[in-house]
């Protein structure tokens, strides 16, 4: 079974208070995926979703983004073991963003870099100039040894 998501109401109050869940997608056809920790909230990553994504996600509890770089489904983790089990997902106000609550298997690790997080960084000023500065530097796992060609 896959599901489909009816259209957006163009009811305010409906969308906002009623029981329908209808992702309003962009003209990409995308919504915005907040990803965090389902255990202790720490904010892992920023995806987006297509239709697809968002069905398959919903149907199994595993997470599934569209990858914008390379213009295809994605199941988080299928490559690296740190595969996303859905606890909850939340919409927002007018349903153009979901926040999904994860557990991560495997290393524990989200991002592609071997980091739990992809917000790694931190952002300020040096010399009038905008810098990131890396603010995590533990690594759970060696990127190259885990994506390497097998």
């Amino acid at each position: 079974m896959t599901l489909t998501f009816a259209a957006p109401s163009n009811d305010k109050a409906e969308l906002e208070i009623g029981s329908a869940f209808t992702p309003r997608f962009d003209e990409k056809g995308l919504v915005t995926a907040v990803v965090t920790d389902a255990r202790d909230g720490e904010l892992l990553m920023v995806a987006h979703m297509n239709a697809e994504a968002l069905a398959l996600t919903i149907e199994t509890g595993i997470a599934h983004y569209f990858s914008r770089s390379r213009n295809s489904l994605w199941k988080k983790g299928e490559s690296s073991g740190n595969v996303q089990a859905v606890q909850e997902i939340r919409t927002d106000c007018d349903q153009d963003a979901v926040w999904l609550k994860v557990t991560v298997a495997g290393h524990d690790a989200t991002c592609h870099t071997g980091r739990r997080s992809c917000f790694y960084r931190t952002v300020g000023v040096e010399g009038g100039e905008p810098k990131v500065t890396i603010s995590d530097e533990r690594r759970y796992f060696d990127p190259k040894l885990v994506y390497a060609e097998k």
